[in-house]
């Protein structure tokens, strides 16, 4: 991601940090179904699984993987400081099976590696090469067997599909009792978006070296991506 994208990004969501939780449900009129459905593929063969949270923002997806397997051994990483502050306050800055990292994740590396890695309404905000090299990245980052879950926004494959997507998520934000000002802000987030087809990053998995690649969940453009590295 370029430095002023970033700062964009940081911005937007530094601005958020406080209310961002409590709009979530809101916003995402899936959203049981949505998190359920990642959390459920959370699927590690460890007692004590490394998991790495790409995005993690305020730690929300890394809060229900917790209470799954709550002997997890969680990094999470963002660019937002604002956000991964809440997430401190979420989960306490003294539990020692946790590592906060404020940094661009595209560029993050690990000696050790992962039983998985998960993201969360975070991907899409990059452009369709750096996805591609994410997804490669996070291939390299994973244990064989690891698995990767990305709980996600996609582009309508067609302009028709597209417009339905956006159509269909604007008119039931605008039914919730969000203010005019949440929702404005909401939609001028949105003009950061970068979001890619499902089919084409279902493909740049597999590409990447993943199988098992599948899409587990789809609501609209809400969706839960799922791919497993091949073992050994």
């Amino acid at each position: 991601m370029t430095e002023k994208y970033n700062n964009q990004l940081v911005t937007k969501f530094d601005e958020i940090a406080e209310k961002y939780d409590g709009q979530r449900r809101k916003l995402i009129p899936c959203f049981d179904d949505f998190y359920r459905s990642a959390t459920s593929l959370v699927r590690p063969r460890a007692a004590s699984p490394r998991i790495l949270d790409l995005g993690a923002g305020t730690g929300l997806l890394s809060s229900y993987i917790l209470g799954q397997y709550p002997d997890a051994q969680l990094t999470l990483i963002d660019l937002s400081q604002g956000m991964l502050d809440i997430a401190k306050l979420r989960f306490g800055e003294l539990n020692a099976n946790l590592t906060i990292l404020s940094g661009d994740y595209t560029e993050f590396d690990s000696d050790e590696p992962f039983d998985c890695v998960v993201s969360a309404l975070s991907i899409h905000h990059l452009e369709d090469q750096a996805k591609q090299n994410l997804f490669e990245r996070i291939y390299n980052l994973l244990k064989p067997g690891g698995i990767f879950v990305n709980a996600d926004q996609i582009q309508g494959s067609t302009p028709f599909l597209d417009h339905l997507y956006r159509a269909d998520w604007e008119a039931k934000i605008e039914a919730t009792d969000l203010t005019r000002e949440a929702l404005q802000a909401a939609y001028e987030r949105t003009k950061l978006d970068k979001m890619a087809p499902l089919d084409q990053q279902l493909a740049w998995l597999k590409a990447s070296g993943f199988a098992d690649v599948d899409c587990v969940y789809k609501s609209y453009n809400f969706v839960v991506m799922f791919a497993q590295k091949p073992e050994a």
